[in-house]
């Protein structure tokens, strides 16, 4: 069997999301290069996974050029996403790209101008529609059991991120809604086919108006209403002011009957530690007392079913499913997008006004 051969840019911490589902994969996949401008953390990422044979990079342009791979996974930092995908595609490959697309929406049009032009396949890595427990909450609402949907509510936060491109909305794209909220509003958008009619965002502004995060040039608390073409009304929120760990929550609220999902706390394991534990789950600020130890967290989130799922597409030389596309991250980014400017601006936006 043929195996698709990977090169991983970058080796911080998407690239550990990653590689995690590729080490579950090795029957088809093979890692070749992997790329980070500190080549310890190459060696301690290849060393955690098992990965042998492959090429170390420290430069991505001479990665690009040099490693002969069939897909690029682009684990960089946000505003280094357009300019990988462009030398990848144009160097004849596909790419997997970590949300958000870019971190403007011409950026992330170039990228998919790009694809279309070249006939390369872009994988937008939106994890959550591979969540084994969302996608339970999505089998029972699709059996219409309980009727059709009326309103959704999703939101994803956690405390604040520690990275410094998190911190500027030039590296990073915005604050909390494009880090935290593209998941939410990405999820919707897969599940409505895009198809949205109006929405109102809210948030806090950033800097000195934000709750929290007061040197953060974007807002650290995000909200909006938003009702798609079939009439279902959704809530989407984002934060950086959620403290105890990392919060992925869905309800969905039908004619016949509700669906509640706790992603992150939800576990069959709960443990008692009075010194405290070396990791529960992700941002979880004390370890101490009662927790919840999150079981095969990588997998639970998610990311191990959508690197399986890019892995096949790419070896039948297909797009993914819908969500997962690249054009579905250029519509979350513009939704993302118009959230901010009717938060900013105080209006009501429809589609097509």
């Amino acid at each position: 069997m043929k195996k698709l051969r990977v090169l991983i840019v970058g080796a911080a911490f998407s690239a550990d999301l990653h590689s995690d589902g590729y080490s579950r994969i090795l029957d088809k996949v093979e890692i070749v290069g992997i790329c980070d401008k500190d080549l310890s953390r190459i060696e301690a990422l290849a060393k955690r996974y098992g990965f042998t044979g492959y090429t170390a990079y420290d430069d991505y342009n001479t990665a690009i050029e040099q490693c002969e791979c069939d897909l690029v996974d682009i684990c960089m930092p946000n505003f280094l996403h357009h300019d990988v995908a462009l030398k990848a595609m144009n160097a004849g490959r596909d790419i997997i790209c970590e949300k958000p697309l870019a971190t403007t929406v011409e950026d992330a049009q170039d990228m998919v101008d790009t694809a279309e032009r070249l006939g390369k396949h872009i994988y937008y890595a939106e994890d959550w529609l591979f969540a084994p427990a969302f996608r339970k909450a999505l089998s029972i609402l699709n059996s219409g059991q309980l009727g059709k949907p009326l309103y959704i509510r999703a939101r994803e936060c956690h405390s604040g991120s520690h990275s410094p491109f998190a911190q500027s909305i030039k590296y990073c794209g915005g604050g909390c809604m494009v880090h935290l909220g593209v998941h939410p509003v990405s999820f919707m958008l897969a599940l409505k086919d895009n198809r949205w009619s109006e929405l109102t965002g809210m948030t806090s502004g950033g800097q000195d108006t934000n709750l929290v995060h007061q040197k953060m040039e974007g807002e650290d608390w995000a909200g909006a209403f938003i009702r798609f073409e079939d009439g279902t009304y959704a809530t989407l929120e984002a934060n950086y002011v959620t403290i105890g760990g990392m919060e992925d929550v869905l309800d969905i609220y039908c004619e016949q009957g509700c669906i509640h999902v706790d992603l992150s706390f939800s576990g069959p394991v709960k443990v008692f530690s009075i010194p405290g534990l070396d990791y529960t789950v992700e941002k979880a600020e004390v370890t101490s007392g009662w927790s919840t130890p999150a079981v095969d967290e990588k997998y639970n989130l998610g990311y191990c079913g959508e690197i399986n799922h890019f892995v096949d597409c790419a070896l039948s030389d297909r797009d993914a499913d819908v969500g997962l596309r690249g054009m579905d991250g250029l519509e979350t980014l513009k939704v993302i997008n118009l959230i901010y400017k009717s938060a900013s601006e105080g209006v009501h936006i429809k589609k097509d006004a």
